[in-house]
């Protein structure tokens, strides 16, 4: 039986109505899909950029309010030295070439990290296109450069013992909503959807606080081979699902 197409998908969608709110990628498949064509692990990471593109217009099409983009991990930063230069030159190619078009359709790009490690090239890239974006509203698009969620938690609970050092909050008054709004997602809903592509079965220190009760999909298609089919048929898949929240129905 033949695939079905992504329009088809995509009516499917509509037709069962809710779609998630926040869905979340960890992007992995680039290295084994450049390997597996025998081209250098860089040629991967630049094919997966057309993934990129692919799965924000779908976001846009399907409705989804955020989409957010495991893109390079605080680990990242201990690959070779010629990997890591040329992960840099593909954020700052990433944003020049995409810049325009995802202001044009309405993108917000917020860049969320430990931001302070980017080359200074790829900093200023990084700073143009969100304030190039900040005011839009169509989506908003984060993407997690020099990011570990571990990192997010300590960072989160040194900024709350600062404020009761200064006097500023009470220890009390610390609970999951004064964390939330410590972490670099206090602006946006938790994921309600979190794929995996590549088949991996691992979170890889991704938004720890913020999946406590998110759906998560394994897709083995590589990075650089997910697109909008991919990203329907996981959103139809989630729609078919009942979340609880660890409650039951009477």
């Amino acid at each position: 039986m033949a695939a079905s197409a992504p329009a088809d998908l995509l009516s499917q969608i509509r037709v069962n109505g809710a779609v998630p709110r926040h869905v979340a990628i960890i992007m992995d498949g680039n290295g084994r899909w450049a390997r597996d064509r025998m081209l250098p692990r860089p040629l991967g990471h630049r094919s997966g950029m057309k993934s990129v593109r692919e799965v924000v217009e779908g976001a846009i099409e399907v409705g989804l309010e955020v989409l957010s983009l495991f893109a390079f991990s605080q680990e990242n930063w201990q690959r070779p030295a010629g990997e890591v230069s040329a992960l840099m030159s593909l954020l700052e190619e990433y944003i020049q070439r995409e810049a325009d078009e995802l202001d044009a359709q309405g993108v917000q790009v917020r860049m969320l990290g430990e931001l302070e490690r980017l080359t200074p090239a790829a900093a200023a890239a990084v700073d143009r296109v969100m304030k190039q974006t900040a005011h839009n509203t169509k989506l908003r698009l984060n993407l997690f450069i020099s990011y570990g969620a571990r990192a997010e938690i300590v960072r989160a609970a040194r900024l709350l013992a600062a404020e009761v050092a200064a006097g500023s909050r009470k220890p009390e008054e610390i609970d999951e909503v004064a964390i939330s709004q410590k972490m670099f997602t206090a602006d946006c809903p938790d994921p309600d959807l979190l794929i995996r592509t590549s088949g991996e079965q691992r979170i890889s220190n991704f938004l720890l606080w913020q999946v406590a009760y998110t759906e998560l999909y394994i897709s083995s298609v590589l990075w650089p081979d997910f697109r909008r089919r991919e990203l329907y048929g996981a959103i139809l898949d989630y729609q078919n699902r009942d979340r609880r929240f660890g409650r039951v129905s009477a």
